[in-house]
């Protein structure tokens, strides 16, 4: 038998990356599936793929050149404040149907479909979250996963799908945009000052080595089709704690300037949530520490 081969779309992204290195470890022919100004060679990809997920006929002829075993869908707009909400929409959503379409029109099925949403399905609720918390988006990427995962739900007599649910993760190679690289990009670089909006609030933070580990084995395993995931820590950390530890990890301090446009209106104080579901199936998940995270990319 050969060696297992896995679409990961979005392989060209933050997480993409990642995954695509981790399953090339273990044995994967891994292929791509990236926005045609990102094609080209990738680390760790056995095939680059150009394709558009919101064009039917790029989707379908990517998937059927290369049947694959498994697809770990990532593509998404995932940054909560990005300006066009048709983009969202569009990628986020039809998208995902898209390619759940042109994969359930396959002669021969994958064996696992994962699909990545995200906890932010829940919105601002505090406290400890569970899969069953209610469903309650705040804005329109939490509204865009909502209606993905309804997607999901079209195709589940049809097709072998995983529905992750990660909190928020970080890690080397992710974009400054995010919370926690801005803060490490502004101490690698000496930075005086940085703006903020409110640090007291608690979040619960992973590694992206601990997502992707366990996007591969929740892909490997059969109890998990047909299930919905949440990945997290479960525990909460300030951004003051994270903050700090940034400064003193870097040896540098800078003056902290609360800009009134990161504030979010009716920000609940804590928030983080229980991996039990998950590891009930996985087992423990790979936690990495956030200290030895936030040293991984400061050293970059």
């Amino acid at each position: 038998m050969g060696k297992p081969r896995t679409l990961i779309t979005g392989g060209g992204g933050f997480t993409g990356r990642h995954l695509a290195a981790l399953l090339a470890e273990r044995g994967h022919e891994v292929h791509a599936l990236v926005p045609a100004p990102d094609a080209g060679a990738i680390p760790h990809f056995d095939a680059v793929h150009a394709g558009n997920l919101v064009d039917r006929a790029s989707v379908e002829r990517i998937v059927d050149m290369v049947r694959p075993d498994n697809v770990v869908h990532l593509a998404a707009i995932s940054f909560v404040a990005h300006g066009d909400v048709s983009e969202i929409y569009a990628a986020n959503v039809v998208g995902t149907r898209l390619l759940l379409g042109a994969l359930a029109s396959l002669p021969t099925p994958p064996l696992s479909v994962l699909v990545a949403s995200s906890a932010n399905i829940h919105g601002n609720q505090g406290g400890c979250l569970t899969e069953d918390s209610p469903i309650m988006p705040a804005n329109d990427y939490g509204v865009s996963k909502v209606a993905t995962e309804m997607v999901c739900r079209l195709f589940a007599d049809r097709l072998p799908i995983i529905v992750a649910r990660p909190f928020n993760y970080t890690g080397l190679g992710q974009s400054p945009r995010f919370l926690i690289p801005k803060i490490v990009d502004h101490a690698r670089r000496r930075a005086e000052r940085i703006e903020l909006g409110n640090i007291d609030v608690a979040r619960d933070f992973s590694d992206v080595r601990t997502v992707v580990d366990a996007y591969a084995r929740l892909m490997e395993a059969p109890a998990a089709i047909g299930g919905v995931f949440q990945l997290c820590s479960g525990k909460a950390v300030t951004l003051s704690e994270v903050l700090e530890t940034v400064q003193s990890l870097a040896g540098h301090r800078m003056e902290v300037m609360v800009n009134p446009d990161f504030v979010r209106a009716n920000d609940v104080a804590i928030l983080y949530g229980d991996p039990a579901r998950v590891e009930a199936v996985i087992g423990p998940l790979a936690h990495v520490p956030l200290t030895r995270t936030l040293r991984w990319m400061l050293d970059g």
